[in-house]
């Protein structure tokens, strides 16, 4: 897919007219990684702003002790790294991709040079970065209010709309995710989500094995996302 294309479906350029696209073309590199390759490490020298040509990327944090706490999982067309948007600071996390992956990369330097010719494509910018601080905080303030079980299946409804494919009995999560890798998303332990997640089962709601889950009732599941 041209350079273009893969430009417009991210939807931190997706409206700018191909004039813009053409300009950020210019100065995208592209790199390649392995499944388990780490693509940058938390606390190095933020190089620029990431998104997902194919494959899929998990973003971490280790805490102290060493436990891997994973942020997100992103897929094609999705970006990271994109806090260092404008701001010369380090990596705030590690990113590593989940299998291989086509990463499209804009230095820092580059884009810079791009916004200050075109302030057009600056304001754009600003105005999506908005919309994404306006949903982080909405997801803090979800995450601060919502029990065990209504963030399990908060995670479960937004991972079946990213990589969800229909089967015969349901909808397929279609990506491999340890018990451990979903506790961490749901920012709770591994024994914990796989009570919750036995619960769902016993209730008809998902079925699962080894490290796929399947959706089997949407509407309900869309009602523990409300309790």
């Amino acid at each position: 897919m041209p350079e273009l294309e893969y430009l417009r479906n991210i939807p931190i350029f997706e409206e700018l007219p191909p004039n813009d696209l053409a300009a950020i073309a210019e100065v995208t590199i592209e790199r390649r990684y392995k499944k388990n390759m780490i693509i940058f490490m938390e606390g190095e020298p933020g190089e620029g702003f990431h998104y997902i040509k194919s494959g899929k990327v998990k973003i971490v944090q280790i805490s102290q002790d060493g436990r891997e706490h994973i942020i997100n999982i992103l897929g094609p067309g999705e970006v990271f790294a994109e806090v260092l948007l404008f701001n010369r600071g380090s990596y705030p996390a590690t990113s590593v991709a989940i299998e291989d992956s086509v990463i499209g990369m804009i230095k820092n330097n580059d884009l810079e040079n791009v916004v200050t010719e075109n302030s057009r494509i600056a304001l754009h910018i600003i105005r999506v970065m908005s919309k994404k601080l306006i949903h982080a905080q909405r997801k803090i303030k979800t995450l601060a209010l919502s029990d065990t079980l209504s963030r399990t299946a908060q995670i479960l409804v937004r991972l079946s709309q990213q990589y969800g494919q229909p089967v015969a009995n349901g909808v397929q999560i279609a990506i491999d995710m340890t018990r451990q890798d979903l506790a961490n998303l749901v920012g709770t332990t591994r024994e914990t989500v796989s009570r919750v997640l036995s619960s769902m089962k016993k209730d008809k709601v998902i079925d699962f094995a080894e490290q796929q889950i399947i959706i089997l009732d949407e509407k309900r599941l869309d009602r523990y996302q409300e309790r």
